[in-house]
């Protein structure tokens, strides 16, 4: 291992101003979130910050090559986790997703995401020709199935939401035919009514309550229906700081974690909401145009990855406090409450601030 100057490039301070933004952000909300539960949350947080400024300073200053040619080791090394997670875990809500060490919590699940990314790129990066082959997609497949279906096994199915959109954006870029792509939506358009009728009684009930959360408003629709309601109340400046009805009177369940986004709506209104998806728009502008100026496949595989999986945590997160997808178990990146989700998602956003360094041209 060498540490070596970038040969060009320049460092993407934009995209360091917007992480370190959000990250901010997220820990003024996270105050505000748990101002009358005591600073507990808050102080471990901040030591999540700490532990993630490491991270970024090593991820930054080794270069990609480095991290790719260990990410099968590392990769191994995040399914044995999952694996002693399923034995060893904490319980959470019915869910074994924790390893615990002391006052210290760990999620598996987090940083399998990122190592599955990063072997993902190392293997697409690595295979010759512009037409993706059936053994080229398998392997692929089973990069990305089996921490899926371990994360299955805890069981916790809205950590496995993002590795779908992960494969399907490497599988895109590797060559797949348009043919395979539209066969594949009909026939996911055609099986809708097949799913339908072999669904559970309750299975259905669930669908249709995220459809119409007023059909059962003190059970599977509460979060929604309170999440709404501190999106709306918001209005365009907030009530101020600790001054959200529904955050502050714990109508709002998981309000420092995956609703965190619902406090920024509530306290700090439209104003803040829209800055805080701006800033997150400037990160993943940052992603893509690293991707361009990447000197090599692994460069743009890297931060494509780093961009898909980032994206469809925002998209997912923020589409569940407006109702708009079926409550799933996503930490808003850089935001929400959870050292895991802060530190694996401040090193892939080093990944990319690598790459962008490392580029050959400006």
């Amino acid at each position: 291992m060498v540490l070596q100057a970038p040969p060009r490039g320049r460092f993407d301070w934009a995209l360091l101003g917007a992480m370190t933004a959000l990250v901010t952000l997220g820990l003024v909300m996270l105050h505000s979130a748990t101002l009358y539960e005591g600073h507990e949350p808050f102080r471990k947080q901040l030591y999540s910050c700490a532990a993630a400024l490491v991270v970024l300073i090593v991820v930054v200053a080794i270069p990609y090559h480095f991290w790719a040619n260990l990410a099968l080791p590392i990769w191994l090394g995040s399914l044995v986790l999952l694996c002693i997670v399923l034995v060893a875990g904490t319980e959470v809500r019915g869910s074994n997703s924790w390893l615990s060490f002391g006052p210290v919590r760990f999620q598996p699940a987090e940083a399998a995401k990122f190592t599955t990314a990063l072997l993902l790129s190392g293997f697409a990066a690595s295979r010759q020709g512009f037409v993706l082959t059936f053994r080229t997609l398998a392997g692929m497949c089973l990069i990305v199935g089996a921490p899926v279906a371990l994360i299955l096994l805890q069981p916790d199915l809205g950590s496995t939401l993002p590795f779908f959109p992960l494969l399907a954006a490497v599988v895109f870029l590797s060559g797949l035919r348009w043919k395979v792509v539209v066969a594949v939506i009909l026939l996911g358009i055609l099986a809708i009514p097949v799913f339908w009728s072999v669904l559970k009684p309750y299975q259905r009930e669930r669908v249709m309550t995220f459809i119409n959360p007023g059909l059962d408003p003190k059970g599977i629709g509460w979060q929604v229906l309170q999440s709404r309601i501190a999106v709306g109340s918001g209005g365009l400046l907030g009530k101020g700081l600790g001054g959200g009805s529904q955050a502050q009177l714990n109508f709002l369940p998981d309000r420092h974690t995956d609703f965190i986004f619902s406090v920024v709506a509530e306290e700090i209104g439209f104003a803040g909401a829209a800055s805080a998806l701006l800033l997150y728009g400037i990160l993943l502008y940052g992603c893509v145009a690293s991707a361009r100026a990447a000197r090599d496949r692994l460069g743009l595989f890297v931060c494509i990855t780093v961009a898909t999986l980032l994206g469809s945590q925002i998209i997912i997160n923020i589409g569940v406090i407006l109702g708009l997808m079926p409550t799933a178990g996503i930490p808003l990146p850089l935001m929400s409450y959870g050292g895991s989700s802060l530190v694996t998602s401040v090193g892939a956003l080093g990944l990319v601030l690598n790459v962008r360094m490392r580029c050959l041209v400006n």
